[in-house]
């Protein structure tokens, strides 16, 4: 297989018993999108880096994300920081939005504390980091319907606070999209609005010789919050 990740799709293949060091993630016209495996110690991940992604596939996994979220007629994409940017722009325009609204983690000089949230994600847990929404976009999300954007959903952390950073400003994001739905551990404490991912991968655990994916972890592409 090849090990030049995120470049392009690969025809469709059927799945080996067990993966070593990749995996080739099923897209949604049968194709494949070959993703390295992070090592956790006895369970793996498959990771998706969309600023080292080609434009295409960035494109096209933008394009299969605004196929899905259509049902939800969001009027404009809020995109998390930082992986979340390349996602929230490139889906906004392929949602034939004019604009788009990216939150932070750097405050400029006329941020409101009152529009920051604490947040730590699975790949950068640093305590003391905070997420920002310009006071300046307000007018640009009140009275709309807003759609929250990121690149991978994994824990589940760094979107429940945009959802909180978004309620904190007396928004209700519609819905959530992501270009990677990155197993179902972040099922368990989801109280956001519903989850759409362009793909899903599943968890891993490790086998013999390589590494045997768990299809009951990758959850639909359409994920209602419980209740």
């Amino acid at each position: 297989m090849s090990m030049e990740f995120w470049q392009s799709f690969a025809p469709a293949a059927p799945d080996p018993p067990e993966w070593h060091g990749a995996y080739a993630a099923p897209m949604p016209d049968g194709s494949r999108l070959v993703l390295p495996l992070r090592d956790l110690g006895d369970s793996a991940v498959a990771g998706l880096i969309v600023t080292q992604a080609s434009f295409p596939v960035v494109d096209q996994l933008a394009a299969w994300l605004a196929e899905r979220v259509a049902r939800f007629g969001a009027d404009i994409v809020v995109g998390l920081p930082t992986l979340g940017h390349v996602v929230g722009a490139a889906l906004a325009r392929a949602l034939g939005h004019g604009n788009w609204v990216a939150a932070g983690f750097s405050r400029k000089l006329w941020y409101d504390e009152a529009l920051s949230v604490p947040v730590a994600s699975i790949t950068s847990p640093t305590a003391g980091r905070r997420m920002w929404l310009d006071p300046r976009m307000l007018p640009r999300l009140h009275g709309r319907r807003v759609l929250l954007a990121d690149d991978v959903m994994s824990t589940g952390a760094s979107m429940q606070a945009g959802v909180a950073l978004l309620r904190a400003a007396g928004i209700v994001p519609v819905a959530v999209g992501v270009a990677m739905i990155q197993g179902n551990r972040w099922q368990a404490g989801w109280d956001g609005p519903p989850v759409v991912g362009a793909f899903a991968t599943p968890l891993f655990r490790r086998g013999p010789a390589g590494w045997i994916a768990l299809p009951e972890t990758a959850p639909h592409e359409l994920c209602a919050p419980p209740g």
